[in-house]
């Protein structure tokens, strides 16, 4: 399979990381996202052939810290594939020293003409800088729960004033995501809306990924 917290993996633009954003939950109520990329990449993997795509969601965040959001946005990484739909859900919380993020993410492709779907379960925890990710497969056609999973710990700093700079580092754990057991690894740079960045990851052939994508949070 060649699929496939912005998610966790943490990556820096809405559209470069559907594995959710937590710090675009963090705000209560109702928001809404529309994004754009030259080239939507998950966990360092192309979901679009290198192609642009356009995405947009919505996001409901209580004040107990349940939060609830679906998503959508162009793909074809499977036959009669042109759109990825996600749900999603958690809890996330602020303490003293840190904030962390227990939740589940479900991908679908209604078009696709295979079952490609899957679920995920996930947890994050923010110290710092430094987020670290964990996400399970929970379901898919044909395996397993805990069959694959995703390990991954990011890395936000201010260079200044409105810019960012991000690192990311992931492993993929077997061989549902990308068909062998992987690693991928990124840097980006945010300014504003927009982001910059360059991802790549340790599959044969895989050459570095350059991307750019613009995004922008409503609140409703």
């Amino acid at each position: 399979m060649t699929k496939t917290l912005l998610n966790t993996a943490l990556v820096t633009a809405l559209l470069t990381t559907p594995l959710i954003t937590f710090d675009a939950l963090a705000v209560e109520g109702l928001s809404a996202n529309v994004g754009v990329t030259n080239n939507y990449l998950w966990r360092g993997l192309e979901q679009t052939n290198g192609a642009a795509a356009v995405s947009g969601g919505i996001d409901y965040a209580s004040t107990n810290g349940f939060y609830v959001g679906t998503w959508l946005s162009d793909a074809d990484w499977a036959e009669g594939m042109t759109y990825e739909l996600d749900i999603y859900g958690g809890y996330s919380a602020d303490l003293e020293s840190f904030s962390y993020d227990i939740g589940f993410v479900h991908y679908a492709y209604p078009d696709s003409s295979d079952d490609v779907d899957f679920t995920e379960v996930n947890a994050a925890i923010t110290y710092g800088a430094f987020t670290f990710a964990y996400a399970v497969l929970a379901d898919a056609e044909g395996v397993d729960f805990g069959d694959d999973s995703y390990i991954s710990v990011d890395a936000e700093f201010e260079l200044a004033t409105e810019i960012g700079l991000a690192i990311h580092l992931g492993k993929g754990t077997d061989e549902f995501y990308a068909g062998e057991e992987f690693v991928d690894y990124g840097v980006s740079l945010t300014k504003s809306s927009f982001t910059i960045g360059l991802s790549k990851t340790d599959l044969n052939q895989s050459d570095v990924k350059f991307y750019v994508a613009y995004a922008i949070d409503i609140d409703l």
